[in-house]
């Protein structure tokens, strides 16, 4: 949790958020990912400092609880000095004990977001979905968290201004802007509609922006006059691997030219043959992509 220090932005954590995406498409399935189409309400995770404190967390918890279809879990939270924003003890269930910093005391708007990643934990433990390393873990959680439509409060939670900074999650502001609008453009949903921050709306307009840039690299149709002058180039000049590009060039038994790409949608590589314009279907996400090899 970044509390009044400086917030790292931009993209350095993108490789292993692709990896993520992909490792979730491949342990749920299409049609699981595809059951959670709806994010997390605004409603349902409303917290006014009027309300208790603990029944309220409880509350926020069940909300969070049922949207990750986990309906035998039982979270029991509680606050204490930490460094982080929060920890959640992980065993073999059905009772969890998650530990809250005690800021969210006074902040408890942002309760739902530090309750949204533990509940994401227990989620991936109970699935057996892990990175070999902790800090590839807790990216894995950001970004399973805010693709499954409880990650726009972590966004949110997100405050900066000349004297004092917030930010919830281990991605940067733009990289959560990344993960949702990658879920925005897959359930046709924009959760800028739910941002209480500014700066949170900023960084979902950057993440928008290289989202939409996966959906214009070559061999893609879509690929602008640059891209497709590029890739001709690098056809001319394969087999091989085009440097700084997406796409790398093989070819099969038979000697004929194959291009292999990742799938915009899930970044899973796809590979096609070298000749013309080709409908390939991604067999991870069923993402039709036209593409011109």
């Amino acid at each position: 949790m970044a509390n009044g220090g400086p917030v790292e932005h931009g993209f350095p954590h993108l490789d292993t958020v692709r990896a993520a995406v992909t490792a979730l498409y491949r342990r749920l399935s299409y049609d699981t990912v595809q059951t959670f189409s709806t994010s997390v309400a605004p409603v349902d995770v409303a917290f006014c400092d009027t309300d208790d404190l603990h029944l309220g967390a409880q509350r926020v918890a069940r909300e969070i609880v049922r949207h990750f279809r986990l309906p035998d879990a039982r979270l029991i939270v509680g606050f204490r000095e930490m460094t982080h924003a929060a920890n959640v003890e992980l065993t073999a269930g059905p009772e969890y004990f998650v530990e809250l910093n005690d800021r969210f005391r006074t902040h408890r708007r942002d309760i739902g977001a530090a309750l949204a990643h533990e509940v994401t934990h227990v989620y991936l433990h109970r699935l057996g979905l892990a990175f070999p390393t902790t800090a590839e873990n807790e990216i894995l959680t950001d970004t399973v968290t805010t693709y499954l439509g409880a990650g726009w409060l972590l966004l949110d939670a997100y405050r900066e201004d000349g004297v004092s900074s917030q930010k919830l999650g281990y991605l940067t502001p733009e990289e959560f802007g990344y993960v949702l609008a990658k879920r925005s453009l897959l359930f046709h949903e924009d959760p800028s509609v739910w941002f209480t921050s500014a700066q949170a709306w900023t960084a979902y307009t950057k993440g928008m922006e290289r989202a939409r840039r996966d959906e214009r690299q070559p061999p893609l149709t879509a690929a602008g006059w640059a891209g497709r002058r590029r890739y001709a180039h690098d056809r001319r000049h394969a087999p091989g691997i085009a440097p700084a590009a997406p796409y790398s060039f093989t070819s099969d038994t038979g000697g004929r030219l194959r291009v292999s790409f990742p799938c915009p949608t899930c970044h899973q590589r796809i590979r096609v043959p070298v000749r013309g314009r080709v409908r390939a279907r991604c067999g991870l996400c069923r993402t039709v992509l036209e593409c011109d090899t």
